[in-house]
């Protein structure tokens, strides 16, 4: 049935998505109350923490707030995720039908969603009505305020297209999208974690368990420390099981965008470089970058009291260097994030330290036939990622991707206002449970604790109990010290991609990136487009001077292996309970 409804609502979309605003062809009254009418019964059903009379009422605002924009055509982008698949094919056709704006839902990569964004911030042109993008430019939003804040929207000229079952509360994520004025700037539209993924039936397995602890003299077990994560990785890589060559860790390496996220999505922070605080470290944040008490960027290299190129840092890009290429699969250091993520769902990798829960999808669906039982129950589990040497209790434990939708103050409020109400409508509580079952990101409490993810959870390897655990919120996205996000990612992938080919040492990799991070801040600075909140750097001074002050940046270790920690699985869950 669903077939149907996409093909009714695109007929629509096909006779006018070419054509100017003019020559749109709006469905009457009656015909719109059908197509929702079919969407809901048909497309919702019971998917939903709405009643089908508190999913009618929705439904009958938005067709009542859209009134003024039928015949409108609008444009909005994200990355490509099965999540933004599902609004992108099936949702934005229903909105379309429903409420007679034509709406285009692009998906592109996210490095391009990001560039898209950095042009229109630039240009002040509109490029597009709406960005899903992620809530780790909260600091350049907030700093440069080109985006409406939604709080002043929806109090204001925003408010009559501003629904009134929204309930913001029910979200998960408006602490990520809430810069430090206390005004929300993004709203949530997809969220996932990076943890641990691994081979339950493998670390199970009597014979396996018995040869580990014959090698390595203690138990094999989920690894609470990446020495035995690296113990894990060499046991496994090259063994055969099931008549299959595996590899004891996954990850990926292409000097790509990606690459970059790779790396301040939270590795710093797992191996122990930033400073203690949560949700973020103050002063030094997971990119090394330090602030000020006013929060403004004063560094990145050492001598400026950062810790981008410090000896934590080194340590994280080596210990990724030596996993990636001792321990991986040797396509891997060719792949980007979107191609390495379904490679653990065919079969021959035991575990992956750093793997974002977006692509549980893959591992659930009948292209995961070799990570699955017969009944659809899976071979492997999800946990908490392994922390570094230099971690210490009180930091940040992992990331969390907030993908949130932004509206552009240069985009003329109608437009503004017709992807506002699209934005609201794909992240309603009538079509968020579907939405969420479909790419298994959630965004709302009331959505997480649905009885069909109850049902669900034993086929999702851990994903339902850690979201539905206070655990969950010790995870979290980029935070407010990173001042120009698309200026600065740009530069991580460029030089870890430098290390991680061998072009460069971890160390002279990490010394050109705070580097050039600081030429960023030095320009910044100079400009004074950003004001009070903008950087002001520090004095260069020693880097002894600053490795022997409390904090980050620390100096290195006399010891950066400790001995190895593991846990069993069923004793950490209870941990998430």
């Amino acid at each position: 049935m669903r077939i149907a409804i996409v093909l009714a609502a695109s007929l629509v979309v096909a006779a006018c998505s070419d054509a100017a605003d003019d020559n749109f062809v709006v469905l009457s009254d009656a015909e719109r109350q059908q197509a929702a009418s079919d969407f809901l019964n048909n497309e919702i059903g019971d998917m939903s923490a709405l009643t089908r009379e508190e999913q009618q009422a929705e439904i009958d605002w938005f067709m009542e707030a859209a009134a003024p924009y039928q015949g409108m055509a609008i444009s909005v982008v994200s990355e490509t995720i099965a999540t933004h698949e599902y609004e992108s094919k099936v949702l934005a056709p229903a909105f379309t039908a429903i409420t007679g704006i034509n709406v285009t839902h692009d998906l592109i990569g996210e490095g391009d969603v990001v560039e898209k964004l950095q042009t229109q911030m630039q240009s002040d042109e509109n490029i597009y009505d709406a960005y899903v993008n992620d809530s780790d430019l909260i600091g350049t939003h907030w700093r440069y305020q080109q985006v409406r804040n939604l709080t002043d929207w929806m109090a204001g000229e925003g408010g009559d297209v501003t629904s009134p079952t929204l309930d913001l509360p029910d979200f998960i994520g408006t602490d990520f999208t809430t810069g430090p004025d206390g005004k929300l700037y993004q709203l949530p539209d997809q969220q996932f974690a990076n943890l641990y993924w691994f081979r339950y039936d493998w670390f199970t397995d009597p014979a396996i368990k018995a040869d580990f602890k014959a090698a390595y003299g203690y138990d094999l077990g989920v690894p609470v420390n990446w020495s035995a994560y690296e113990d894990i990785a060499e046991f496994f890589t090259g063994r055969e099981i099931a008549g299959q060559t595996v590899y004891g860790s996954m990850d990926y390496g292409k000097k790509d965008p990606s690459l970059g996220w790779r790396f301040t999505d939270a590795w710093m922070s797992m191996a122990g470089m930033g400073s203690v605080g949560e949700p973020n470290g103050l002063p030094v944040d997971e990119w090394g970058i330090r602030v000020n008490d006013a929060s403004q960027p004063v560094g990145s290299c050492v001598v400026r009291g950062g810790a981008t190129n410090s000896p934590a840092a080194v340590y994280a890009l080596a210990k990724y260097s030596k996993w990636l290429n001792e321990y991986s699969p040797p396509s891997a250091a060719g792949m980007t994030f979107s191609e390495a993520g379904p490679v653990p769902a065919q079969g021959a990798i035991a575990q992956q330290i750093f793997w974002y829960t977006t692509f549980t999808a893959n591992m659930v669906g009948e292209e995961a036939s070799a990570v699955l039982y017969d009944d659809g129950s899976p071979r492997w589990r999800m946990a908490p990622s392994p922390h570094g040497a230099y971690w210490e209790e009180g930091m940040k434990v992992g990331y969390q991707d907030a993908g949130s939708w932004t509206l552009m103050k240069s985009t003329p409020t109608d437009r503004a206002k017709a992807a506002w109400l699209y934005a609201q409508f794909v992240t309603s509580k009538t079509v968020d449970v579907k939405k969420a079952h479909e790419g298994l990101t959630f965004i709302r409490e009331s959505t997480i604790q649905h009885e069909s993810f109850t049902e669900r959870a034993p086929k999702l390897g851990g994903l339902v109990e850690f979201y539905r655990s206070p655990a969950r919120t010790r995870w979290s996205p980029t935070g407010t010290n990173v001042p120009d996000y698309p200026r600065l990612a740009q530069l991580w992938w460029q030089n870890i991609g430098d290390a991680s080919s061998g072009t460069k040492s971890s160390q002279e990799a990490l010394d050109a990136l705070c580097e050039q991070q600081e030429r960023v801040l030095e320009r910044l600075e100079r400009a004074g487009l950003q004001g009070d909140l903008g950087p002001k750097l520090n004095e260069e001074r020693s880097a002894d001077y600053w490795l022997n002050q409390p904090g980050a940046p620390k100096a290195k270790l006399a010891n950066e292996d400790p001995e190895p920690i593991t846990i069993e699985y069923d004793e950490l869950l209870e941990t998430w309970r």
